[in-house]
């Protein structure tokens, strides 16, 4: 399935999904005025160029492409059960979203902005929940685009700013020990998010600072360790709701909280409806 909403003369959305068992091709021509950028929800997608080369998109991961010097058409494929949302933006719409800080995105500094660009970049929390909510149809009617357009000025910022902070503000960062090991404290929350470690036990564990760890993850994701897991958990627990093979109290359970009413409580204050009544509106 795709669908192609122009939200404006040079900046249009694609909704990509693939919800059968083969991989299906998607095809558009983007000539070299646009940017595109293409960010994986599920599983992954190939971006294809030439009958040898491919970058692959994996789930929870974006990649930016730019090359004023020639035209980069789409030739993806996208794997089984698969999402992606894709935006092409003319260089000049792109310019006016962000003539006040341009020289805060490198790609437009004057000295750069001739040049071809290219960034592959994990998603944050803050940004896979936005995509997720612009590739849900929430709104009707002529509200539908408002709604879209919103969330995406939204997404755009969320994805510069994250970039600003991990280039500059963060010279601790700039080592890439440091960098790998508040990967790894990310992946042990993960792993663990039913029971997770002590912040102090987790900081041991990959051999930061407290504060080091700290300061470094919310740099790298944007958000406190405590709210990352927060998020991540709820997000599970919606994507198993989803699912519909577990009932409230065994998603409650699976997550980490001791009591239902202790999860119903946030899920209903992150996503503003309860679990189940969330489960009836699938």
């Amino acid at each position: 399935m795709s669908t192609e909403i122009i939200l404006e003369e040079g900046f249009n959305l694609i909704k990509l999904e693939n919800d059968t068992s083969e991989i299906v091709r998607y095809e558009r021509a983007v000539d070299s005025t646009f940017i595109q950028m293409h960010f994986c929800i599920k599983n992954f997608t190939s971006l294809h160029f030439g009958p040898h080369y491919k970058i692959d998109v994996k789930e929870n991961n974006s990649l930016l492409l730019y090359n004023p010097n020639q035209n980069l058409p789409i030739n993806l494929s996208l794997s089984p059960n698969s999402k992606q949302l894709v935006l092409i933006i003319a260089i000049n719409v792109f310019h006016s979203f962000f003539s006040q800080v341009a020289n805060l995105i490198h790609f437009l500094d004057d000295e750069n902005k001739d040049k071809k660009y290219y960034l592959d970049k994990e998603l944050t929390p803050s940004e896979i929940l936005v995509l997720n909510q612009i590739f849900k149809d929430q709104m009707h009617g002529s509200l539908q685009q408002l709604y879209i357009k919103g969330k995406i000025y939204e997404l755009l910022s969320l994805y510069f700013n994250k970039n600003e902070e991990n280039d500059q503000s963060c010279p601790f960062l700039d080592d890439e020990e440091n960098v790998d090991k508040i990967k790894k404290a990310k992946q042990i929350i993960i792993d663990n998010m039913a029971e997770p470690p002590s912040l102090q036990k987790l900081a041991n564990e990959v051999g930061l600072a407290l504060p080091k760890l700290n300061d470094g993850f919310k740099h790298i994701y944007g958000d406190s360790i405590f709210n990352f897991l927060l998020d991540y958990k709820l997000e599970y627990a919606r994507k198993m709701l989803l699912s519909k093979k577990h009932n409230v109290a065994e998603i409650s359970l699976h997550i980490g909280y001791s009591t239902a009413s202790h999860f119903i409580a946030a899920f209903k204050k992150k996503y503003g409806t309860t679990p189940k009544q969330y489960m009836m509106n699938l």
